[in-house]
């Protein structure tokens, strides 16, 4: 079975996992609950040894992420295991009835009953931190069956006898989490312990539940937690929740460079997050961000909040902010100020501005390449007649949905068919009735039948298989052109979209006629 949290959670960082990014963290060894014996693990897990590292901990922090409705976990075959379950989670230890074998058909069942259970425990694990440790039962034999960690350990030519294991660099919640998906092959994940339960997987060699983790965390995935997870994946090794994460920082870097989260990553990912040439964001707003990042580095550092100690913590990565491909507006009422630069950078850049003959600079002077957005186009053709598209305030609308995660960017909708005119557009992006992006602005269009573009203020992250319903409501020319043979479905490169008629559409919009002819979008 596997379930998962309730909508709403939030993702947290762990401390034992933060701490292991840090490469200025202190190591000291102490005895381990895990061995480093020949069954072999890939060279991208953990070491396994003896050995725990016990590292330096700091102020827990936080980061908040919009997890997305589930679905309810599947019944189990048996109710009462179920109970067993829920009062072994706080190691409640019942004795449980004579000839209680008798009661369970299948040996899962028989050895779930064994989870968190001191009846018949032949080792004991003290987990967590000093001050928060946690006293957990275990079984060698279950337990070296779900794990050739566990195996070494008890079965191994460097076995050691041991009653009690210590093991302070695993968050007990996360282990109990890995004990039930060895005991009772069951993953049940939540927010808040999902990075800690990836790291107890990734350390005892348990490749099914650290896949299940990764999965949770790229089905979690938002601008508000991808920086975070994006400096998590590279630790563990994900290649494709480092893709993931790359793939929503690029397409909501405005709102991934704003988020708490962003604070929070180290140093090394900081760089390749600045560096990043496809990030789609103001240069003024990456400026604004690593001044965040260095004001919370110096907290961490107990480092006073100074101008100074924030370049000093940046060092040369200050460099990488392309401060002269600004607009001079941003340079001059927002970096030029900061104090950040020396008066020298700041006449020089003033001067890669204005002056014919362009000083040398060390921050980078090209703009960055962005994201070339995607059209999708549902009419195979448009017109206009004597009783062309009214408006007067009435809603268009329009239902999509799409095969792989993009990011919708804005609408592309039509114009007057008689000269050029200005319209007042109000666009809206909704699922199951939640608006996810709105926006009200003005476009120009020339009297052609080309579709003029209107943005959302920052892209929408749209999930795949669902729909999700598109809306606009114009004001302006009343004689306007409108889309006809419209198609239900459209490949747009890698990216296949399906169309269906919105019951919101009150001015007759739908599938095979009417407005809203292009979805523009990153992917």
């Amino acid at each position: 079975m596997y379930s998962k949290s309730s909508p709403g959670s939030d993702i947290f960082l762990p401390e034992t996992v933060k701490n292991r990014s840090k490469k200025s963290s202190k190591k000291t060894n102490t005895s381990s609950g895990s061995s480093s014996g020949s069954s072999g693990g890939s060279s991208k897990l953990p070491p396994v040894c003896y050995e725990i590292i016990t590292l330096k901990t700091k102020k827990k922090k936080k980061m908040a992420a919009d997890i997305f409705p589930r679905k309810k976990p599947a019944p189990s075959s048996s109710s009462t295991v179920q109970q067993y379950h829920q009062q072994n989670l706080s190691n409640n230890n019942l004795i449980p009835a004579p000839n209680w074998q008798g009661l369970y058909p299948t040996i899962r069942e028989r050895n779930a009953v064994m989870f968190n259970n001191d009846l018949m425990a032949d080792v004991h694990f003290v987990v967590g931190p000093p001050g928060g440790t946690q006293r957990l039962p275990g079984h060698k034999y279950v337990l070296a069956v779900g794990s050739s960690v566990f195996h070494a350990m008890f079965y191994g030519e460097l076995a050691e006898d041991k009653d009690e294991i210590r093991i302070p660099d695993v968050e007990p919640a996360a282990f109990l989490a890995m004990l039930k998906y060895i005991y009772c092959d069951e993953i049940d994940l939540a927010a808040d312990t999902v990075l800690a339960t990836l790291y107890a997987a990734k350390k005892y060699i348990v490749p099914h539940l650290a896949r299940a983790c990764v999965n949770f965390l790229e089905t979690s995935l938002s601008a508000k937690n991808a920086c975070v997870l994006l400096s998590q994946s590279c630790l563990f090794e994900e290649p494709d929740l480092t893709q993931r994460c790359w793939e929503v920082i690029d397409a909501q870097a405005e709102l991934a460079l704003k988020s708490e989260g962003f604070c929070d990553i180290d140093f090394q990912t900081l760089e390749s997050i600045l560096q990043r040439e496809t990030l789609n964001a103001k240069e003024i707003v990456v400026f604004e961000a690593a001044l965040n990042w260095a004001e919370v580095e110096c907290q961490r550092q107990d480092l006073a909040l100074s101008i100074e100690n924030k370049r000093k913590v940046l060092g040369k990565a200050l460099y990488l902010i392309r401060i002269p491909t600004m607009a001079l507006d941003d340079f001059a009422n927002g970096a030029a100020q900061s104090g950040v630069l020396t008066l020298n950078e700041t006449n020089d850049i003033f001067l890669w501005y204005t002056a014919a003959k362009k000083p040398e600079l060390q921050f980078v002077s090209k703009a960055r390449k962005g994201l070339v957005p995607q059209r999708c186009h549902r009419f195979q053709s448009c017109a206009y007649r004597s009783n062309q598209w009214r408006y007067r305030g009435r809603c268009d609308s329009i239902q999509f949905a799409v095969d792989k995660r993009v990011f919708i960017a804005g609408f592309g909708l039509y114009g007057s068919s008689c000269g050029s005119a200005e319209y007042s557009a109000k666009i809206e992006l909704k699922r199951q009735g939640v608006v996810l992006g709105q926006n009200l602005s003005k476009y120009f269009s020339d009297g052609s039948s080309n579709t003029f573009p209107v943005w959302f203020e920052y892209p929408v992250q749209i999930e795949p298989d669902t729909f999700y319903t598109a809306s606009v409501i114009l004001d302006g020319n009343e004689l306007s052109y409108f889309g006809q043979e419209g198609m239900t479905e459209v490949q747009c490169g890698k990216v296949t979209v399906q169309f269906q008629c919105s019951s919101d559409s009150t001015n007759g919009t739908g599938v095979q006629g009417g407005q809203i002819p292009e979805l523009i979008f990153y992917a």
